[in-house]
């Protein structure tokens, strides 16, 4: 059973917050323009493309490693469209498949689980892990949605909405939490929004989009606050998917009971 959320964060938003403040009921407003009104979020929906996916038996890493890259390459295509369109810059990721992180990497410690998936600011790399439990049963959507979820931090990257969220500060821990669940949330609905514009993809039905949904799951108790409940991580894939645009994923703006 693979487990059903990404196993790390990416290295953002790691920066204490600052003050003793009470955290509270009342929301905690997103004033910077460049996280709320994003040109990313002006230049109307992904264009429309195909992805083909490429084999992958069970344990076979060589094969998801491939797999993952040519996901990524249509990632590149669409988002260099998008991202030349909006009037934003544009270079491709860097990708890394490792048999194991270091236990620190870009700055932030690594948890033991055998499968992880990071994106690293500071050299704007993806570095993938592939361990069993991802590789067991990879017939399903899981792997193309991590890939495009992950890349997602890079376009944040390069729409200046990654450092920005870096550069917030907090009154409070609950503020700070929410603060990386704008970010995380975010990812997550413009990963739903590429799978939109390649959608449908071959041989695959509303079936497989329902078994990826059902995988998914969010913070559970005894964790940090830092994903979201279940089924808010599973609204903001929907509504990425639903219109396949990146205008719908402006959690910055969205209120604290949206990105709970």
């Amino acid at each position: 059973m693979k487990p059903l959320k990404i196993a790390a964060l990416a290295c953002a938003l790691i920066t204490p917050f600052a003050g003793t403040a009470t955290a509270h009921a009342s929301a905690y407003p997103v004033k910077n323009p460049v996280l709320t009104k994003n040109s990313l979020y002006q230049s109307g929906p992904l264009p429309t493309t195909t992805c083909e996916e490429l084999p992958v038996e069970p344990k076979n890493r060589d094969q998801a490693r491939a797999y993952i890259d040519e996901v990524i390459r249509c990632l590149e295509n669409t988002w260099g469209q998008h991202l030349k369109n909006a009037g934003l810059p544009y270079e491709p990721v860097k990708v890394r498949h490792v048999t194991r992180l270091p236990k620190k990497y870009c700055g932030s410690d690594v948890g033991k689980e055998d499968s992880q998936a990071w994106y690293c600011d500071w050299d704007r790399t993806l570095s993938f892990q592939l361990g069993t439990s991802w590789l067991d049963t990879p017939s399903d959507l899981w792997l193309f949605n991590l890939a495009a979820s992950m890349y997602s931090y890079h376009v944040l990257k390069l729409a200046g909405i990654y450092d920005a969220g870096e550069d917030l500060r907090a009154g409070s821990k609950s503020e700070h939490h929410e603060q990386i669940r704008r970010l995380s949330l975010q990812v997550e609905c413009l990963g739903g929004a590429f799978m939109q514009s390649v959608w449908p993809l071959k041989g695959r039905t509303t079936e497989d989009w329902d078994k990826l949904l059902w995988f998914v799951w969010g913070d559970q108790r005894g964790e940090a606050p830092v994903y979201g409940k279940t089924s808010t991580i599973r609204h903001w894939i929907r509504a990425g998917f639903r219109t396949g645009d990146p205008g719908s994923c402006n959690t910055w703006s969205a209120p604290s009971s949206k990105v709970a």
